[in-house]
């Protein structure tokens, strides 16, 4: 290997510094040991927008540059000669330590374009619930009310030099780097938080295909198994089932031990059965230790090649840095390729045990997974609080119970075991509680669950609201503008269990209103299909006399005007109710 792309520890005012030999334009970052996971979910938003502020005075240049807030790590890199690197390290730490917030709002706004143009996964939040790790599938509620007070001292308590690592890939270290931060504190890796009981589990959720992801060792065999899955998925789903048309699989290293492996295929509403089949058989084949050597073959050709390429070293460097940051001693590409050799299909069948101990699987909506070995992510808590009960007028089916330690929602005539589903959120587990002006609340408890709290709804007067006000910690408040369309009695929000799952797995954004249709009942689907067909045939008898009334002998102008009005006038009122009842209600 040639002694030109081994990477060298040494340290740049005082930073921990990687650096390795390069041609070409020089390449450089500096990660810091924060990101999402590091925050909650009151306050999600505030890494990313420290970012954004330290970025702002960069401006418009003629050399590549950019940040990225991960759930662990946040970076900054850039690409360009020496001056140009030299120039944005000194800028980026010069901000870090002196924030532009007369720049706070306008920062605020673009990262509220930003995060309704992005596309989250669900798989986080239902895999490590609403904190830590799982904080990356929801709206980004701290950045609204985030003061210069709140965004300073997160910046100098993670974004500081005991807290950060540089790496370069060029020529040489370049002169001039000066990298003043503030001091502090190494962080540790964020805990790893799990809302999941028993796995391996399934959810159902929208209708793009199948998505798995597992926990599973962080190693050679690991990411060689990935790689043989993404091949078996291709073979299996699109060429030889036709079936899928995009399949893939990725590892991604937590570093502190483990890695997260996600695999996907994509799936036509008709074909949804076909393609969740074929997966759950390709993963079947592999736990019962079919993997082909040849397979492993190729699939460790193409790693090895991407080891000993010739700026392999450099595309490893952001890697070993968080490596580094995460108290793990980085390995150089000679370890990783003797590893890689050493791997067997034995020991990718051990990594197919542990990622279906930890699979979490999305299904699309109307699906399962039960009938292959998947239990059902739990949607409802295992208990409700004592309290004072609002029931809403619907007939009774959902009610809201008001305790001193937290709120319960219990909807009638749900499955489980005595008929009855329940959400639960306690005050000292909840991860934030969104408020509107018009005394709406909806608490999200740190499990992913969630219970909307609809004065108009269930009756709740102000001064309950005001108790549970007072019972939420004052940072997991999240304040909201007001709503266009909040719920009332006869448009119930869908909170807590009615739609556990829909509400656990896709978060509402800042600002958007909760209401859902009520189920539509037996009697009101009969009144509207009834009234839909005599309206229908009324319909028909006006349009008929409209069109050749007018040429009947028999009938004068003022006669064939009023039997025409008269039937259009019964139409409407026949079809205006059946269309009221289609609006307003949803399908049972």
């Amino acid at each position: 290997m040639n002694p030109q792309s081994a990477v060298h520890h040494t340290e740049v005012d005082g930073i921990p510094t990687l650096f390795t030999y390069a041609a070409g334009p020089m390449r450089a970052g500096l990660v810091f040991r924060v990101g999402v996971a590091d925050e909650t979910l009151g306050r999600a938003g505030l890494t990313h927008l420290t970012e954004h502020l330290a970025l702002y005075r960069q401006g418009v240049a003629d050399y590549h540059y950019n940040g990225a807030t991960k759930a662990a790590f946040t970076h900054f890199h850039v690409e360009g000669t020496e001056h140009e690197v030299v120039a944005y390290l000194t800028g980026v730490c010069a901000s870090l330590t002196d924030l532009p917030m007369d720049r706070l709002e306008t920062e605020k706004e673009i990262l509220r374009t930003e995060e309704s143009r992005r596309d989250t996964s669900s798989l986080p939040l239902w895999r490590y619930g609403a904190q830590g790790y799982g904080l990356v599938s929801y709206p980004e509620w701290g950045v609204r009310d985030a003061s210069a007070q709140d965004v300073w001292q997160w910046a100098q308590s993670w974004f500081t030099s005991d807290n950060a690592v540089l790496w370069i890939a060029g020529e040489r270290i370049p002169a001039g780097l000066l990298l003043k931060l503030s001091a502090g504190d190494r962080r540790p890796m964020p805990t790893v938080t799990s809302a999941l009981p028993v796995p391996p589990a399934y959810f159902s959720n929208g209708s793009g295909g199948v998505l798995l992801d597992s926990v599973v060792a962080d190693t050679a065999a690991a990411r060689l198994y990935s790689a043989v899955l993404e091949r078996e998925l291709t073979r299996a789903l699109r060429q030889e089932g036709g079936h899928s048309y995009t399949t893939a699989s990725d590892l991604t290293s937590r570093r502190d031990g483990f890695a997260v492996m996600t695999a996907f295929a994509d799936a036509l509403p008709a074909k949804q059965d076909a393609v969740l089949g074929g997966f759950v058989d390709v993963l079947a084949g592999f736990r019962a230790g079919r993997i082909a050597q040849a397979d492993l073959d190729a699939v460790r050709g193409r790693a090895d090649a991407a080891l000993t390429a010739p700026d392999a070293a450099a595309r490893r460097l952001p890697g070993m840095a968080e490596d580094l940051l995460a108290g793990r001693t980085p390995r150089d590409a000679g370890e990783l390729r003797a590893e890689l050799w050493t791997v067997t299909p034995g020991q990718l069948h051990e990594v197919a045990l542990e990622a279906a101990g930890t699979a979490l699987m999305q299904v699309p909506a109307g699906h399962s997974a039960d009938w292959a070995g998947y239990t059902a992510a739990p949607t409802s808590s295992d208990d409700a609080v004592t309290g004072r009960r609002f029931i809403t007028g619907r007939a009774g089916d959902a009610e809201l119970t008001v305790g001193d330690d937290g709120v319960s929602l219990t909807e009638r005539s749900a499955p489980g075991p005595d008929g009855t589903r329940v959400a639960t959120v306690r005050y000292r587990s909840c991860a934030a509680m969104l408020s509107w002006p018009d005394g709406g609340r909806r608490l999200i408890g740190t499990d992913g669950l969630t219970v909307d709290v609809e004065p108009a709804v269930y009756g709740v007067e102000a001064g309950t609201v005001a108790v549970i006000d007072a019972a939420v910690p004052p940072d997991a408040v999240v304040l909201l503008p007001p709503r266009s369309n909040p719920p009332r009695l006869d448009r119930a929000p869908a909170s807590g269990t009615t739609t556990a799952a829909r509400a656990k797995a896709i978060p509402p954004t800042a600002g958007t209103a909760t209401a859902d249709r009520p189920r539509r009942t037996a009697g009101q689907t009969v009144a509207m299909v009834l009234l839909g067909v005599l309206g229908g045939c009324f319909a028909l008898l006006a349009l008929m006399l409209t069109v050749f009334g007018a040429d009947d002998p028999d009938t004068s102008t003022g006669e064939w005007l009023a039997i025409s009005g008269f039937l259009w006038g019964v139409t409407v009122l026949l079809v205006w109710p059946a269309a009221r009842i289609a609006r307003r209600t949803g399908r049972t």
